[in-house]
């Protein structure tokens, strides 16, 4: 039995979309470098060449305007588990499926949709863990469901700090308070805010306009922004917030411009708003205003909505730069290779976040004398990752299931293209 990638609904169709337009678009079984190998032994009184399948599933925003973050990221999740499968998961008893679902509607990363996904996996009793989401707002709604049913998920880009720490995320895990099922390999909004207030400071930004999309993500980013730029020494001359699915932001940054901002703050995603607010900065007369911003804006949906404005941006991720690890070169070689593309800014997030659910379901297998484990032995084995070596470095988690290993890359957009500023390696919080 060859490895395969499993796809329902808005899924399918949205990478039957995406293969007419790029290569870097998940293939079927078929192409999966496990599918030329021969098959593995098959298990104690199996036919010969039968393997035991488990799942992996995958929640990312797979179409419209989000595509462009959740499809690589997917990828570097994708690409962990044919890797795994194809040199024999498990000493070649098992094989490994990615189970890939959408959780964008309409275009936009959807709580409800990623909710009704993580139910979809939980109902499939093959499904031992879970990679995902991309967004924070969506892994607000699918935190409660994980917790209940015990399913471990492992975040390669949700950087909220409610999900993990304080009370709202006591508030997700009602049902079994004392349980840790939510895991993330990238650092929280509060580092992140923290690191784009001092940067601006650095360059001489004191005076700023801050808007957000209140979500949960742009708004907690925004809300650590404000805070650390006024504790030292910087201005907030404003604040907005953004509607859902607007589209004109001209008198909003018409007002903004009679303050004469040294620069602008947008806590949000491209999807909702990033790009056509810098793009609209032109229309306000703040061309040459530079644009700050998070990882929600680090894709290239965004270059596309801003056109010939996306240079002067600054943006942070809570992830390393995996073009520039020694660590990650095989994984930069191996990505490009099957997909046809450079990695996206999470991609090497997930796939790490991915070999933290392989590790943990290989060891909960041998736990079980190589027999098929529970989703509770798989989630104890993840919570005890310590050092484990993925190409973003050694992964392990505190007891809030947040990375011990936090690290923030500063980028700055330049002839249109995307160019590491510095990569700041975070102490553990």
């Amino acid at each position: 039995m060859t490895a395969g990638i499993v796809l329902r609904g808005a899924a399918l169709a949205a990478l039957a979309a995406l293969a007419a337009c790029s290569s870097g678009t998940t293939s079927s079984a078929s192409s999966s470098p496990a599918a030329s190998g021969a098959p593995a032994p098959g298990r104690p009184g199996a036919p010969a060449g039968a393997r035991t399948t488990v799942k992996i599933g995958i929640d990312m925003p797979l179409s419209g305007a989000d595509a462009s973050d959740g499809q690589p990221t997917a990828n570097g999740a994708i690409l962990a588990m044919e890797q795994a499968d194809a040199r024999g998961f498990a000493g070649g008893r098992f094989t490994v499926q990615p189970d890939l679902l959408d959780d964008a509607v309409q275009g936009k990363h959807d709580p409800a949709a990623g909710a009704q996904n993580v139910k979809t996996f939980i109902g499939d009793s093959s499904v031992l863990a879970m990679i995902g989401p991309f967004n924070s707002n969506v892994a607000k709604s699918e935190i409660p469901l994980t917790n209940d049913a015990g399913l471990a998920q492992i975040a390669p880009s949700t950087v909220a700090d409610g999900l993990t720490v304080g009370p709202e995320a006591a508030a997700l895990r009602e049902s079994h308070p004392d349980l840790n099922a939510f895991f993330r390999v990238c650092t929280r909004d509060s580092r992140q805010g923290a690191a784009l207030a001092a940067y601006a400071l650095k360059r001489g930004w004191k005076r700023i306009y801050v808007i957000d999309d209140n979500e949960t993500y742009g708004k907690d980013l925004a809300d650590v922004f404000v805070a650390d730029l006024g504790a030292h020494g910087g201005t907030v001359l404003g604040r907005d917030h953004v509607t859902a699915n607007q589209q004109d932001f001209r008198a909003l940054l018409t007002k903004a411009k009679s303050l004469a901002p040294q620069a602008i703050f947008f806590g949000g995603t491209s999807s909702t708003g990033g790009g056509l607010i810098r793009r609209q900065m032109a229309d306000a007369g703040m061309r040459v205003v530079p644009y700050i911003g998070g990882d929600g804006i680090s894709d290239e949906t965004f270059v596309q909505q801003a056109g010939d404005m996306a240079d002067g941006t600054y943006y942070a991720v809570a992830a390393p730069d995996a073009l520039k690890l020694t660590s990650a070169r095989a994984f930069v070689a191996a990505y490009r290779k099957r997909f046809g593309a450079a990695p996206g800014p999470y991609s090497a997030n997930a796939y790490a976040a991915a070999e933290v659910a392989l590790a943990a379901i290989e060891k909960a297998i041998a736990g079980e004398n190589g027999g098929v484990p529970t989703r509770a032995e798989v989630l104890r084995a993840v919570s005890q990752t310590r050092g484990l070596p993925t190409p973003i470095g050694p992964i392990g988690f505190d007891a809030h299931g947040d990375t011990t290993s936090p690290i923030l890359t500063l980028v700055e957009i330049t002839g249109g293209k995307p160019r590491t500023v510095d990569q700041i390696v975070l102490p553990e919080s």
